[in-house]
């Protein structure tokens, strides 16, 4: 088809597209409702009587309360809403508003104040809506998982901060309680390197008593039958010098060895120390995380609430 052809067909529909036509279809499309100065139904259409759950002879006389819930009509906003309409204000908004049965009908309203041209008076307020209920319901649900959601993650982030806290403070008692080990052990060693010391010195007394006994067996020796009885004496402090002496190596080595194991221990405790202060920065930052996640948590609630308002 040629584009004249297609000019022509269009300029024919539009001669035939009427008035009657045009209000029709808004009749079979739209729910349309309009009150008088006395807030009553003076004219409803059958679609907005079914979207109502009424029949359209049903809400005939019928006065706008009984299809507002008590809040919204117990409030200083419903007084307002008509004030306003009655002094020729329009009003378009998201409305709620109670079916026959009791449940919530959610509408996209219009509502256009009707004038006397030559009066400039209001003479009734003419509505037109559509049925968003499925919509909404839908929004509030994603809404509401929104907010169950944030308050799940108020409720974790919430939990970790508290155990995280638990930990720390185990951790911190732990930290103090290695600290006293460590100072313990270095007492430890302090006191082991004195032990050290004083056998060092009862060696020395044993060699020089090795020493003294040598010469006075000599010297009894010398004194011939005079000095066998300072020579058994001086055999037997050898044999106790010798005694001592194998009981200090004894003791030497036991030494050495407590504190090879306090050397051990104490590298051991640092280490226990330093990981105590790692755990700690990173308990610090999981604390930190865990606040940003009940932040955002919270964000989100309020987030969810607006989008509630305002869609």
């Amino acid at each position: 088809m040629s584009l004249l052809a297609l000019e022509k067909k269009d300029l024919i529909s539009d001669e035939m597209i009427t008035d009657e036509l045009v209000l029709r279809s808004m009749e079979n499309n739209l729910a349309i409702i309009r009150f008088g100065l006395d807030r009553r139904v003076r004219y409803v259409n059958d679609v907005f009587a079914r979207t109502m759950g009424y029949e359209a002879e049903e809400m005939l006389g019928m006065h706008h309360q009984q299809l507002c819930f008590g809040e919204f009509v117990n409030s200083r906003e419903y007084e307002l809403f008509w004030h306003s309409m009655l002094n020729g204000l329009c009003f378009q908004n998201k409305i709620e508003r109670k079916a026959k049965d009791g449940s919530t009908v959610w509408l996209e309203a219009t509502y256009m104040p009707i004038y006397d041209e030559a009066n400039q008076k209001v003479l009734g307020v003419s509505k037109i809506a559509t049925n968003i209920t499925n919509r909404q319901n839908n929004i509030s649900s994603v809404v509401h998982e929104l907010k169950a959601m944030s308050h799940t993650l108020n409720e974790h982030s919430t939990v970790g901060i508290e155990r995280s806290r638990e930990l720390m403070s185990s951790i911190t008692y732990i930290s103090e309680v290695s600290a006293h080990n460590s100072a313990t052990l270095s007492h430890l060693q302090e006191k082991a390197s004195s032990i050290q010391g004083v056998v060092r010195t009862i060696r020395e007394i044993a060699s020089q008593t090795q020493l003294l006994a040598l010469n006075a067996a000599i010297e009894a020796a010398h004194a011939g039958e005079y000095g066998r009885g300072f020579d058994v004496v001086a055999k037997e402090v050898r044999k106790l010098s010798d005694r001592v002496a194998n009981s200090i190596n004894e003791i030497r080595e036991s030494v050495d060895g407590i504190t090879k194991e306090i050397r051990n221990i104490s590298n051991g405790t640092q280490k226990v120390e330093l990981n105590l202060k790692q755990s700690q920065q990173q308990i610090e930052t999981a604390m930190k995380d865990f606040t940003a996640i009940s932040a955002s948590a919270q964000l989100l609630d309020a987030k969810a609430r607006h989008v509630t308002e305002i869609v």
